[in-house]
């Protein structure tokens, strides 16, 4: 007779509760780009495991779900772990350890199709400033491309940052690189035409796709187009012609 046979029988509840299995904690992890996961992966989860920071209290031997992603990324990517210590400092976290199995192993085909930027795993990430000093302007500007992928296809996602005058929008040109800008002509502080001048001559940046907007009719235009915008549109705009006007200017996404 073992010590188990000692012990009273299972209630009713627990043994209700063995029919249903405790589903694993499910912890969205965003990264900022592919690059970011890429040297996640060869740096920590290539190993079997990670840290991921949380302010969840999570016991010792919790099961979790890894939802992985970024901007751009078709499909999230799912991997099973089991926690395995936990960390209450003010870097907060757990450290998880991957359980073995299919996942796992096509979690490194996943990596390696994203490595190849492989169109059927990951979508063209197109880093967007605007320019505008209508708030309400930028936010639909913003959500809608955004969202655009949804309605115009996922071969292209849309990473915005937002300026709302002449003089952010320099500094935000002199601190990240953007793959377009869209900027309005008339802005406080630093106009539009001047901003896009300096991009030109002082940045350097004579291959950046540049759309001006603006209300302000055929002047408005002679000023944009002689500071070196590559399309003038007149507001109020649409925005598929905004996309649409992006996409030509681009280019195909490199191979």
């Amino acid at each position: 007779m073992t010590a188990d046979d000692d012990r009273p029988p299972p209630s009713a509840d627990s043994l209700e509760k063995r029919k249903h299995p405790r589903q694993p904690v499910t912890l969205l992890v965003e990264y900022d780009g592919a690059d970011d996961l890429v040297g996640d992966y060869t740096d920590n989860l290539s190993q079997g495991g990670t840290f991921v920071s949380t302010s969840r209290l999570l016991p010792i031997d919790t099961g979790v779900r890894l939802v992985l992603s970024f901007p751009g990324l078709l499909e999230p990517i799912a991997i099973d772990g089991v926690v395995r210590w936990t960390r209450a400092d003010d870097d907060a976290g757990v450290g998880i350890e991957f359980v073995d199995g299919p996942a796992r192993h096509q979690l490194a085909e996943v990596i390696e199709r994203i490595k190849a930027r492989d169109p059927r795993t990951v979508s063209r990430l197109v880093r967007v400033l605007v320019v505008e000093d209508n708030p309400h302007v930028a936010h639909l500007i913003r959500d809608g491309l955004r969202g655009s992928s949804k309605r115009f296809g996922q071969d292209m996602v849309f990473s915005i940052r937002t300026a709302s005058n002449g003089r952010e929008a320099l500094e935000a040109l002199r601190d990240e690189c953007f793959d377009a800008i869209i900027i309005d002509i008339y802005l406080p502080i630093v106009d539009g035409a001047h901003v896009i001048d300096i991009a030109r001559r002082e940045l350097h940046l004579r291959d950046l796709p540049i759309i001006a907007v603006s209300a302000g009719g055929e002047s408005a235009r002679k000023a944009a187009v002689a500071a070196g915008c590559d399309i003038f549109i007149d507001k109020p705009m649409r925005l598929r012609q905004v996309i649409e006007t992006i996409r030509s200017l681009m280019g195909p996404a490199e191979p």
